[in-house]
């Protein structure tokens, strides 16, 4: 299977790769440009990128916003997830991207930490968590091929340090940012608890390393 680094152009695309570099440090907006091009080759893989259901562009705005819940402009007043859906679809809005792509785009963002649930609300939702999840090593014999030239275009740089710092910073701002269970919440109490989060702990059985 042939396949390319290329990311989307254009205005929309450019304006969400902007806000995700300018309001997420370097290793959290690199970790949300792979989790794109691995959620591709999933596409790839599964053989959907002709379908109608499959947007390259909503594809790239879910993915690469998917974090700017735990980036600058977040108060921490809700869960990231919620705060970072909230502000992608504000930046949808601004480029004129129809109401009910918005829709989906927050879907997508707001529920890519859901397991079980995400996998069930489209195509967009599913690709969407199974890009992220195969930046933490799922889907290892998917994108494994091409593992190498992603992280050299787009290195880790302790990524999962980077955003758990970041994600426990944001939950510990307010009660409403870290509800029981939720991801944010979780993280802060493992933190507060042990010093080190379970996500941490994973990260040395990731393939692609920390």
């Amino acid at each position: 299977m042939d396949f390319s680094l290329d990311l989307p152009t254009g205005p929309l695309a450019e304006a969400v790769l902007s806000t995700a570099r300018s309001s997420e440090t370097p290793s959290v907006a690199n970790h949300s440009v792979r989790s794109f091009l691995f959620a591709e080759l999933v596409a790839a893989h599964e053989g959907c990128l002709e379908d109608a259901a499959y947007d390259r562009d909503l594809l790239f705005a879910a993915t690469v916003l998917h974090d700017l819940g735990v980036g600058e402009q977040a108060p921490g007043a809700a869960r990231f997830e919620v705060e970072g859906a909230d502000l992608a679809a504000d930046l949808l809005r601004r480029h004129d991207v129809p109401k009910a792509d918005v829709d989906r785009v927050w879907e997508a963002i707001a529920l890519h930490t859901s397991p079980g649930i995400a996998e069930r609300r489209g195509r967009l939702c599913y690709l969407t968590r199974e890009g992220v999840g195969s930046d933490f090593g799922r889907n290892a014999e998917v994108v494994s091929p091409w593992e190498k030239r992603i992280h050299a275009a787009h290195p880790r740089l302790s990524m999962v340090r980077s955003l758990v710092d970041a994600i426990v910073e944001r939950a510990a701002r307010s009660d409403a940012a870290s509800p029981r269970y939720s991801l944010g919440g979780e993280l802060l109490r493992e933190r507060r608890a042990d010093g080190v989060t379970e996500l941490e702990r994973a990260a040395a059985s990731c393939p692609w390393g920390e």
